[in-house]
């Protein structure tokens, strides 16, 4: 698993430049519902999921129907993901496009994941042959890189509630950008 701890925090620092940087600071989506609207949704229910991921994973196996239910969740990443390239670029036409450096961002996580699915997805078979539940994991190594993925996971989860909150459309959900670019 150590392996798929790695990636993940490889796409966990490449999510949050992505976030912060493309989406918070260069085109401030925040501010830009309800154009935006599309966009948030599809990121808030992705963000969602990778707060589970690195919240759960490296502390817990999903056996039998609970690795069914992971392997379910990793795949409706993948949908999202690839609806959020159309949606996106739909929505960014309105205000000048993605920018250059957000897709190679994008491709780079799009890569990452794979990676992370290619280490995964073997153990994931092995968990779903087991009886159902949620065991935990007891390992003493890679403890920091393990907490460091929970605290991923809870930022993680905070950006996706920020994009929710943007969605009502109250000014408060829009800060720090009251104008956009």
């Amino acid at each position: 698993m150590s392996t798929v701890y790695w990636l993940l925090l490889a796409q966990g620092i490449v999510g949050a430049f992505d976030t912060l940087y493309f989406h918070e600071w260069r085109a401030r989506l925040p501010a830009r519902v309800p154009d935006s609207s599309p966009e948030l949704k599809l990121h808030a229910l992705r963000d969602f999921i990778y707060a589970i991921l690195f919240g759960t994973l490296p502390w817990l196996a999903w056996h039998g129907a609970f690795a069914v239910l992971l392997a379910l969740m990793l795949l409706a990443e993948i949908v999202i993901t690839l609806a959020d390239f159309v949606v996106e670029a739909r929505v960014r036409r309105m205000f000048g496009d993605v920018y250059r450096g957000e897709r190679v961002t994008h491709a780079v996580m799009g890569i990452v994941y794979g990676a992370m699915l290619a280490s995964f997805v073997p153990m994931l078979w092995v968990w779903r042959s087991q009886p159902t539940g949620l065991l935990r994991i007891d390992a003493t190594d890679m403890t920091s890189l393990r907490w460091v993925l929970s605290v991923m996971a809870v930022g993680v989860f905070l950006s996706g509630a920020r994009d929710l909150f943007a969605l009502t459309g109250s000014s408060a959900g829009r800060w720090p950008w009251s104008q956009v670019p």
